[in-house]
């Protein structure tokens, strides 16, 4: 049995795999430009986060309709579970569809769809993040806020993903102070490719209470020692950082350091359709490279419930927290 865990780092979209991409696009009459599963699987060897995106925002073209995003979700929710996922908070990205002229209540009815039955039939509770493109326009960011008020009782917060480099957080100020205004929670990916300074921007000006990724705060010893001191989650991405080239090898991942530092730090998959991995994937990777011990990977485990938007829910909390501790390590951990 996998140890019990939260994923709250997941992009919704970067969950679709090839052979469910060619499915989607044979059902919606749409031509990839790959010629099958394997040369698709070739091009998800990427040299930067900008080349990651360009094949991401051109694989979405296969996601029409409801079902679609319900297959999709539901797809995720069958592996997240069965790698020891017992909750996520996944994000999605509207303004990549509603600009390629699929509407809002498509996209949310859809997810929702697999969403609202993933206790039922995975074993897994869920949230919903809505993120702002970032290397879109603050006025088109506060459109697809306006857009999303019909659906606010199936979206729990706001996020922030996309392109890093030269969108810094304060663009999005004013949506930010507005997602607040409706009650919503705010997470923001900070210090993957930006420096540090993104990540005290989130914290200030944003009011976010999670920073995705996060990564370079350990540039900024008087911001590590805000974000201990704060108790301020970190949702880390291991094979992530690998594959967008943010960090050399796996065994040079900052991770040990971080734990050690006493940051409240968890491990998340980011888009393991194209990183190699899903959550448990990157447990198990972190302790075999990285020689994590098994109460390392319980706290892991145990601050990824902490880490979660379940205050509407501290008995259900408190139970997840309970199986992480009862949990008996074997010879696999995922």
């Amino acid at each position: 049995m996998p140890l019990p865990k939260a994923e709250l780092h997941l992009h919704i979209e970067g969950t679709l795999e090839p052979e469910l991409a060619f499915e989607l696009a044979a059902r919606n009459g749409v031509t990839l430009p790959h010629a099958d599963t394997e040369e698709l699987r070739k091009a998800y060897d990427f040299e930067d986060l900008q080349s990651f995106l360009n094949l991401y925002y051109e694989l979405m073209a296969v996601l029409r309709t409801e079902q679609d995003f319900a297959d999709l979700a539901d797809a995720y929710l069958a592996r997240a579970a069965a790698q020891g996922v017992r909750h996520a908070e996944i994000f999605f990205d509207p303004q990549a569809h509603l600009a390629r002229g699929v509407p809002m209540g498509t996209v949310v009815e859809g997810l929702w769809r697999a969403l609202g039955a993933a206790e039922e039939n995975h074993g897994v509770s869920t949230r919903l993040i809505l993120c702002f493109l970032r290397d879109e326009s603050a006025e088109s960011a506060l459109a697809t806020l306006e857009a999303a008020r019909p659906y606010l009782d199936r979206i729990t917060g706001v996020g922030l993903d996309s392109a890093e480099v030269g969108h810094p957080p304060v663009k999005f100020r004013e949506v930010y102070e507005a997602a607040a205004a409706l009650g919503l929670r705010r997470v923001a990916h900070a210090g993957e490719e930006g420096p540090p300074e993104y990540i005290t921007e989130a914290l200030d000006v944003l009011g976010v209470e999670r920073v995705d990724h996060g990564l370079r705060c350990v540039e900024d010893p008087a911001l590590v020692e805000r974000l201990v001191r704060d108790r301020v989650p970190l949702t880390l991405c291991p094979l992530s950082n690998v594959r967008l080239r943010t960090v050399d090898t796996l065994a040079d991942h900052p991770l040990p350091a971080m734990l050690d530092a006493g940051l409240l730090c968890t491990v998340n998959s980011d888009d393991p359709a194209y990183f190699g991995g899903y959550a448990g994937d990157n447990f198990t990777a972190v302790r075999r490279t990285l020689g994590l011990s098994e109460d390392r990977l319980r706290e892991l485990a145990r601050n990824s419930f902490l880490a979660s938007f379940l205050e509407d829910d501290e008995e259900r909390r408190a139970r997840y927290i309970a199986e992480v501790e009862a949990y008996e390590f074997g010879d696999a951990v995922s």
